[in-house]
């Protein structure tokens, strides 16, 4: 018998190639997010030349993304004009510089994900594994488990290789979520892994002593949950729902009741649990502030400059609304305000539709809810994940609309 072969053709064999390339070079960059001890990070140098790369061989932006697109670009034109009324420039024109590629960073996951759906498992996995490893780090210098490890703590708080327990946090809160939704909707073969996983990234967060990521993967958990429930018609599914969450929550619980037996701990959570901290409540803390800058935006529609307000009041503005007011103007806000209303309202429209992608879209989302929530006491505009999500959630806005194209075109 005469041995008989197939080739496969050579384009096919290239495009596979390519998208192997590609899927890596985006995990990489996710992966890298993970690791920002001193600026500019792994992150910044790699996405930079990544974009710059992609956009040679083909980033297309379509119609679907133009608003991200447009808003992002007229909050920072809105920066620039801020910038205007500062007497000293200092560093602002890097603030600006770094304002500007974090936009694109958003724009590019948008582009990418629209291009490529598979993206999102690679995205994902990414970022969970990121954040896993970043989540150990912290651990291990919070409990000084091995020389150096200190490192990875600030002011007696878990930060992983952040520098700020407080962005730590969050950053660990959308993998938190993911691997929620996939212990409450996956199988149970690899139900023990994902719940390892999150007990892991839980132990982060909540070493990491950040009021604002208690209540945002809090807030976010609630509502995945609230979202799955009324996805489902299925009363079986529902029961299971139920279920699993009080599994979850019980697992959680005892955790936290593990940790709070260990030295220092239970001294630091009771510190950190209350709602109103000396430095909120005080003449000229936090929440005096907030009343200072609305009434100087009312006088400054170009706002003060970037970095201006921290240093008039000894501490930034830690509110992204009045951050958006005096770093970047009336027009800096308006397009802020309209970018948030527009991804919450196009998001959720399409939030329970079955879609491939659609897991990924309800994570994000929630996930970003709180971040908006989150935002009114803490400053978010150089969060790099924060970007992310937006990408993450456009880039779905955009498979959405061009999935409504397709039955257009099939119905006629």
């Amino acid at each position: 018998m005469s041995a008989i072969t197939y080739e496969l053709p050579r384009a096919a064999i290239n495009a596979k190639l390519i998208g192997l390339v590609a899927s890596g070079a985006i995990a990489l960059g996710v992966l890298l997010s993970g690791f920002v001890i001193r600026e500019p990070a792994p992150y910044e140098l790699y996405m930079a030349g990544l974009i710059a790369v992609w956009s040679l061989f083909g980033l297309r932006i379509t119609r679907a993304i133009t608003p991200l697109v447009v808003l992002l670009v007229v909050f920072n034109i809105g920066g620039m004009i801020s910038m205007t009324q500062m007497p000293n420039l200092m560093n602002t024109p890097l603030y600006l510089a770094v304002s500007l590629f974090l936009a694109f960073t958003a724009i590019f996951f948008a582009a990418v994900t629209e291009t490529d759906p598979k993206l999102y498992r690679v995205i994902f996995l990414s970022w969970v594994t990121s954040a896993v490893v970043t989540s150990l780090l912290g651990i291990a210098g919070y409990f000084g488990a091995v020389p150096g490890a200190e490192m990875f703590t600030k002011f007696d708080r878990a930060a992983g290789a952040f520098q700020d327990p407080n962005v730590f946090g969050p950053f660990l809160t959308l993998p938190g979520i993911y691997l929620l939704y996939r212990v409450l909707t996956g199988s149970s073969a690899r139900m023990a892994l994902d719940a390892m996983l999150l007990l892991i990234i839980t132990g982060g967060i909540f070493l990491s002593f950040s009021r604002g990521a208690w209540g945002l993967f809090a807030t976010s958990a609630i509502l995945l949950t609230g979202f799955l429930f009324l996805q489902s018609n299925s009363g079986r599914f529902r029961l299971r729902l139920v279920v699993m969450c009080m599994a979850v929550v019980t697992l959680l619980t005892t955790a936290l009741l593990i940790a709070l037996q260990i030295p220092g701990v239970g001294e630091l959570f009771t510190t950190r649990a209350q709602l109103v901290q000396d430095y909120d409540g005080a003449r000229l803390g936090r929440f005096a502030r907030y009343g200072i800058g609305f009434l100087l935006a009312t006088e400054k529609p170009l706002g003060i400059g970037p970095l201006v307000f921290g240093q008039i009041y000894g501490e930034d503005t830690h509110n992204i609304w009045l951050k958006a007011l005096m770093d970047y103007g009336w027009l800096g806000f308006a397009s802020y305000l309209t970018l948030i209303v527009w991804t919450v309202a196009d998001g959720f429209r399409i939030l329970l539709r079955n879609r491939p992608w659609q897991p990924y879209l309800l994570s994000a989302y929630v996930v970003f809810l709180g971040h908006i929530a989150l935002g009114t006491v803490i400053d978010t505009d150089h969060w790099r994940h924060f970007y992310l999500l937006l990408g993450l959630i456009w880039g779905a806005i955009a498979l959405e609309a061009r999935h409504q194209r397709t039955l257009a075109l099939h119905t006629h």
